[in-house]
């Protein structure tokens, strides 16, 4: 199990949409907001998703697909 922390950025249009708890639904992951910031026009959040390697990457991918811009945090930590 993997504990893995990045730095999402959505798009304004996709503000709205519920597209993190989206990814908990679409994928084995479990997502923990540690920090965030969201108005009309901008969005980011400081995510931390606890799984299996292979399937954060999967979820990591999805959110790629749906307009979002996602670093990897340096902190992270493998268990």
């Amino acid at each position: 199990m993997a504990k893995l922390r990045f730095h999402i950025r959505y798009p304004e249009e996709k503000i709205p949409e519920p597209i993190l708890y989206e990814i908990g639904h679409e994928y084995k992951v479990v997502t923990s907001i540690r920090r965030a910031d969201v108005r009309e026009t901008t969005g980011w959040l400081d995510v931390e998703f606890t799984g299996e390697p292979d399937e954060i990457e999967r979820a990591i991918g999805g959110l790629r697909q749906k307009g979002c811009i996602v670093d990897p945090i340096e902190l992270n930590v493998v268990e």
